[in-house]
């Protein structure tokens, strides 16, 4: 199976939904932080190994307990993965943390300000 084959892709939008759904209602460990989102994931073609994409919303502290809390829910994750998907294998996860949503936040909140700046200033030529 090629990596961006049809089954592949398939197969990542299910784990993403299923780990996505187990993060959000059933793993209740306090390390993770209720704004975790899965962005992406990336099962190998021979369905041993997963990258599973998180963004986590808050600080680096919030992001470290949620890394070590995910990291050893990780084997209770893959057993709900085998039951909940019909796979030959389940992927062992990895987890990495993404910082692209909080990154295209920044870069948003940076273009309104320099927009507001620029409206600014050419409300005050106007008056000319």
């Amino acid at each position: 199976m090629r990596k961006n084959s049809i089954k592949n892709t398939r197969i990542n939008g299910e784990v993403k939904k299923e780990l996505s759904i187990l993060i959000n209602r059933e793993i209740k460990d306090p390390r993770i932080n209720p704004m975790t989102s899965i962005v992406d994931v990336e099962v190998a073609p021979d369905l041993k190994t997963a990258k599973v994409y998180i963004s986590v919303m808050g600080d680096e502290e919030s992001k470290k307990e949620t890394y070590e809390g995910l990291k050893s829910a990780a084997s209770y994750m893959r057993g709900q993965l085998a039951r909940n998907l019909n796979l030959r294998n389940t992927p062992e996860l990895t987890f990495i943390i993404d910082n692209s949503i909080e990154y295209g936040v920044n870069m948003s909140k940076l273009i309104d300000e320099i927009n507001s700046q620029q409206n600014a200033n050419t409300d005050e030529g106007e008056g000319y």
